[in-house]
C-alpha cells in the first residue's frame, strides 16, 4: 500500500462513539491506517469512554476530544459520521473523499444505575469495534489489491 488510508470520525460531542470508532481504527489498523476523530461540539472525552475501552484492552487517555472545523478534510480517504446531527452539519465532503454514515445511539447521553450506563457503552462499543473491523478489513483488501 502506498500510503495509509486515513479515517476521520465525527460525531457532535466526540466524547464517546468517535473516540471509540477512533481507538479501534488505530489498534486493528496499525500502521496501515491514520486515524483521527472530531467533534461538531466537542465536550471533551467521557469518563465512561475511557473505562469502555480499558475494558476492551485499549488505552485512548491520551487521545483528544477536537473541533471538526480544526481538521483538513482532504487529508483522510473516508469520514464516517456516527451521529444524525454530525451527518447533518458535515461541511461539505471534498471530493475523492469518501462518506459512510453509521447511526449509533449516545452511550454518553444514558441516565440510570452504574449497570444501565456500563451496559449502554458496553453495547455500542461492541458496534463500533464490528463496523470499524468491517471498514478496515473492505478498505485494506481494496488497498492490497490495488498494490
Amino acid at each position: 500500500m502506498a500510503k495509509n488510508f486515513g479515517v476521520l470520525f465525527v460525531c457532535t460531542g466526540n466524547s464517546a462513539r468517535s473516540q471509540m470508532a477512533e481507538g479501534f481504527a488505530r489498534y486493528y489498523g496499525g500502521n496501515l491506517v491514520t486515524a483521527d476523530s472530531a467533534g461538531t461540539s466537542p465536550k471533551g472525552i467521557h469518563p465512561h469512554t475511557i473505562w469502555a475501552m480499558n475494558e476492551a484492552g485499549i488505552d485512548i487517555s491520551g487521545q483528544t476530544s477536537d473541533r471538526l472545523d480544526t481538521k483538513d478534510l482532504n487529508h483522510f480517504d473516508c469520514i464516517i459520521t456516527l451521529c444524525g446531527d454530525a451527518r447533518d452539519s458535515c461541511p461539505r465532503i471534498p471530493p475523492g473523499v469518501e462518506h459512510e454514515h453509521w447511526s449509533l445511539p449516545d452511550p454518553a447521553a444514558v441516565r440510570g444505575n452504574p449497570e444501565d450506563v456500563a451496559r449502554a457503552f458496553r453495547v455500542v462499543r461492541f458496534q463500533i469495534e464490528r463496523s470499524v473491523r468491517k471498514l478496515l478489513e473492505r478498505k485494506l483488501k481494496a488497498a492490497g489489491s490495488a498494490a
